[in-house]
């Protein structure tokens, strides 16, 4: 397994730690949940933020890099002449662009409210620029596809 790899696994455990101790708040009832979401929101997206930029960077067969992933496919370094980019990422760019990742990493943008509207949360049951009460559920389900696409995408890997 490559660091890369391994870094995204890791920050996917982390996210999955911090998915656990969010629940575990929110079932103590000690909290407001909107104070639980903003105290655990942030740092669930980080991980798998990390984790998604890490795992570009396998597919991509990145070489070294530095401290911290890309953000998305646009930040990947350059495919070398005479190779084309792995189909993976091409995948990814298409999620990015019209699906459900486009709309992760654009969830806690900076640009973005602090709470959007609740109405905002309508595509598939997961339109995730909108957060609510229900924000550690969404948490899960992004971390649930991104572990499934993982699976899926280092299965492929695995064989080459």
């Amino acid at each position: 397994m490559s660091s890369h790899r391994a870094r995204a696994n890791h920050s996917l455990y982390c996210a999955g730690m911090l998915i656990s101790s969010w629940r575990g708040a929110q079932d103590a009832g000690n909290f407001p949940a909107t104070a639980l979401n903003d105290a655990f929101l942030p740092a669930v997206h980080l991980h798998l933020r990390q984790a998604y930029g890490w795992f570009l960077l396998e597919l991509s067969g990145a070489g070294d890099w530095g401290s911290e992933p890309p953000a998305g496919t646009a930040e990947l370094p350059p495919v070398p002449a005479g190779k084309a980019i792995p189909a993976e990422v091409r995948e990814f760019q298409r999620l990015e662009s019209d699906g459900w990742v486009g709309e992760f990493l654009s969830a806690l943008s900076p640009v973005a409210p602090a709470r959007p509207a609740r109405s905002a949360r309508a595509q598939g049951g997961l339109a995730v620029a909108a957060v609510d009460d229900n924000d550690c559920e969404a948490a899960a389900q992004w971390k649930r596809k991104f572990e499934s696409l993982f699976d899926r995408m280092g299965d492929a890997l695995d064989e080459c």
